[in-house]
């Protein structure tokens, strides 16, 4: 590296905001690289990102590190408080609590994110498209958005719900279904503006087809504001969940997400106190994560964010 390309990265640095070291000037940088270290630097961020991936690892392993059956029911250990036993204790069949909050902690997060992949694979398909042919197909496209942001969505949910049964694949459709507005409008805005940029126009005059462009050019540079609202998505998607197992049309018995198990303690909360308080931790543990991460990649992907 030379005196100039030493002095150039350390302009960059005052420029962006970076306080890099400089083992990472020698090494080169690139935008990834970049928003990891700016992660990494952010201590919230990188103890949410430990947090979330150490409860995705339990929520994957449920089946082998749980001791009982999440439906295994004892009718002589009913309501018993927490003990060595049973660390959550046991709910009013006699089920074990962490057996139970830990696959509910599967439920959760699978709820989360195959409800948010329908919801990505939706908003920036129609987004990225009505962005770059444009025109009066672009404004049919987000005219269609903005009747349906006019509605309520949640009713909406409920409606599909009732319609085509309680059953945990159409919760996972339901909830993604309502949840690509806001991203297709997202990629749109990104595509506007990345539409007539050179590498889109070379692309365009060596003969790359339209769907060629889009997914192979415009798509993959939206990547960083879709990873940022992907990560604010899943907990949003997983508190609705837990919204419709409170009017008790989400995971259906025997099964067991952390918003119906939380439902179901807030029910026994007098009788049995610890049926609330283990699900409900859990759950605002997983929502408070998922929203600091997602924060922190909000500000380490978009330096403009960062401060001191």
């Amino acid at each position: 590296m030379t005196l100039s390309d030493v002095s150039q990265a350390r302009a960059h640095t005052e420029e962006t905001g970076l306080d890099l070291d400089h083992t990472h000037l020698e090494s080169g940088t690139s935008l990834w690289r970049d928003a990891w270290y700016r992660l990494r630097r952010n201590r919230l961020a990188a103890w949410s990102f430990s947090l979330v991936s150490v409860l995705a690892l339990v929520a994957l392993l449920a089946p082998w590190i749980v001791p009982y059956p999440f439906d295994a029911i004892d009718f002589t250990r009913i309501g018993q408080a927490p003990s060595l036993a049973h660390w959550f204790g046991t709910d009013d069949l006699g089920r074990d609590l962490l057996t139970r909050t830990v696959h509910g902690l599967r439920i959760s997060f699978a709820v989360g994110m195959i409800a948010t992949c329908v919801s990505l694979c939706i908003g920036v398909l129609w987004g990225s498209i009505a962005g770059f042919v444009g025109g009066t197909l672009d404004a049919l496209m987000m005219r269609v958005v903005d009747v349906m942001y006019s509605l309520p969505y949640m009713f909406f949910v409920i409606i599909l719900m009732t319609i085509f049964g309680r059953n945990i694949l159409i919760l996972f459709l339901a909830l993604g279904a309502v949840q690509w507005l806001t991203m297709a409008r997202i990629v749109r805005g990104q595509v506007l503006s990345l539409r007539h940029k050179e590498f889109v126009e070379g692309a365009q005059s060596v003969g790359c087809t339209r769907r060629r462009i889009i997914v192979r050019h415009l798509i993959p540079n939206t990547l960083g504001p879709v990873i940022i609202y992907t990560t604010l998505t899943i907990p949003r998607i997983i508190l609705e969940e837990a919204f419709l197992s409170f009017l008790g049309l989400g995971v259906q018995a025997p099964m067991a997400s952390l918003g119906s198990l939380t439902s179901d303690g807030a029910q026994a909360m007098e009788i049995y106190p610890w049926l609330l308080i283990a699900p409900s931790l859990v759950l605002a543990l997983l929502l408070l994560s998922l929203n600091f991460l997602g924060d922190g990649l909000r500000d380490a992907l978009d330096p403009r964010m960062h401060k001191g």
